[in-house]
């Protein structure tokens, strides 16, 4: 999650383009006559368990949570797909044969999973289904499709871009966004918390900072939620059908817009982001166009949607703990840094990411499960972050939970979410902002979530002050 250089919590573009170039758009398994290649050491699912069914993502929070905890009290990952549940197609990789997937769902696994990405790779794809070739070739690589060394030498370009200069100005930024945010919902009254200010803020900072223009930035958003708005969420044949490449019509308008600005700043660079990314010289590379039209849909589809997801879940999370957030009311600059970080753990915005085993591998030493080299994982970060072993009561929501080691954003290694400072940034500036000006404000009801089997989405929340 995060809004620069976002590299591991996000709805990606991959996701997007996965889904709307294979025609399907939910789960994480699925079903084939496909050989069943389990090593010896692989366990079954316990009955009734079936991450790969797109049904299980629209079950109530209580029995999906139980689900994972009981998955995460087997000896060895359990394993979806491949005519083991009720998939639907989701878990495809490349060339369509349906390989399935074990699914890593305590956090020692995760954490392994992600720091060591010489063996569980990302560049097969991370997401549900994986990216086909021919849209990669299109639409160019997303950072979190990459291994080393392409991987790394994008990552230094992005980087060297994100001058202090740059930093300190997106803070102003920031601040000045949530101000207006807030004026505006004392004077307007917005009823949907998610429309009015979650989704506002990111959207905003990171327009600001990559110097869109005023002009087109609400045509960029509409592509931004036709390209997203089915990620992980199952849909009837019919609907589908009605609608095909929808997602990648958006996504070609979109990086279509960002890539004649880059054109235009490699003429006359302004002070901004696009233009430190197409000027920047990092070993004789700098960005191309489509690759920053990657990066842009990246930041935008990732950034906006994480971070939005998260304010919004934050405020219901505030409103149904009265007594966490007196807590938080009491001593803002005590406590809030802990309360976002509490918040990110326990909503998790980002469900799962995938990867490809390089090589076969004893999960958690010698002694541990036989990953074999070609197989896919699926590294669940929100069973991750309520993993009883690390977390004590973990679903209890906790802003003093000292420490907090969750996986918000990624379990580290390369493709943590180089974003993370940013999207704490704007967590703590905009409820500091509206927690000071408006301290009643609360959300109304339960929020309207999508289930998806991607990301932990909000809709809408409606609120009140």
């Amino acid at each position: 999650m995060g809004t620069t250089a976002s590299d591991a919590g996000a709805t990606t573009t991959s996701g997007a383009t996965a889904g709307a170039a294979a025609g399907l758009d939910s789960g994480t398994g699925a079903r084939s006559g496909a050989a069943d290649v389990r090593p010896a050491t692989a366990v079954d699912r316990p009955g009734g368990v079936d991450l790969a069914d797109p049904a299980f993502w629209g079950l109530p929070a209580p029995v999906r949570t139980a689900a994972f905890a009981e998955l995460r009290r087997l000896p060895a990952p359990a394993r979806f797909g491949a005519g083991h549940g009720r998939g639907q197609g989701q878990g495809h990789g490349r060339g369509g044969r349906d390989q399935g997937f074990h699914a890593l769902v305590r956090h020692a696994d995760v954490v392994e999973a992600s720091r060591t990405p010489d063996v569980f790779l990302s560049g097969p794809g991370v997401t549900t289904p994986e990216p086909a070739r021919w849209v990669r070739l299109l639409f160019g690589d997303s950072m979190v499709n990459l291994d080393d060394p392409r991987h790394a030498q994008l990552r230094r370009i992005v980087s060297r871009a994100f001058t202090p200069r740059l930093l300190s100005r997106v803070e102003e930024d920031i601040r000045r966004v949530a101000t207006e945010l807030v004026d505006r919902v004392e004077h307007e009254r917005p009823r949907d918390f998610v429309n009015a200010v979650a989704a506002e803020l990111p959207f905003r900072v990171i327009c600001d900072m990559m110097g869109i223009p005023a002009e087109i930035r609400r045509a960029i958003l509409d592509q931004v939620n036709h390209a997203s708005e089915h990620t992980g969420v199952a849909r009837p044949l019919r609907e589908r059908l009605r609608t095909p490449g929808r997602g990648l019509r958006a996504l070609a308008r979109m990086q279509g817009m960002v890539a004649a600005l880059g054109r235009e700043r490699r003429r006359r660079p302004a002070d901004d982001l696009i233009s430190a990314l197409v000027t920047a010289d990092v070993d004789g590379r700098r960005l191309t166009g489509r690759e920053l039209g990657a990066f842009f849909s990246l930041l935008l589809v990732a950034g906006v949607e994480t971070t939005r997801n998260a304010l919004a879940h934050g405020l219901h999370l505030l409103t149904v703990h009265p007594g966490q957030r007196a807590l938080l009311l009491g001593d803002l600059d005590r406590h809030l840094g802990g309360a976002v970080d509490e918040i990110v753990r326990h909503s998790t915005p980002i469900i799962q990411f995938r990867r490809t085993l390089a090589v076969d591998h004893r999960l958690g030493g010698p002694d541990g499960p036989l990953l074999r080299a070609g197989e896919k994982v699926v590294l669940y970060y929100g069973s991750a972050n309520h993993d009883e072993t690390v977390f004590a009561d973990p679903e209890a929501f906790d802003i003093t939970r000292t420490p907090n080691p969750h996986l918000g954003f990624g379990g580290g290694g390369p493709h943590y979410c180089l974003g993370a400072h940013l999207a704490r940034q704007e967590m703590k500036v905009l409820y500091r902002e509206l927690f000071t000006r408006l301290p009643e404000v609360r959300s109304v009801g339960e929020p309207d979530l999508a289930p998806s089997s991607f990301d932990h989405r909000v809709r809408s929340l409606r609120f009140t002050f």
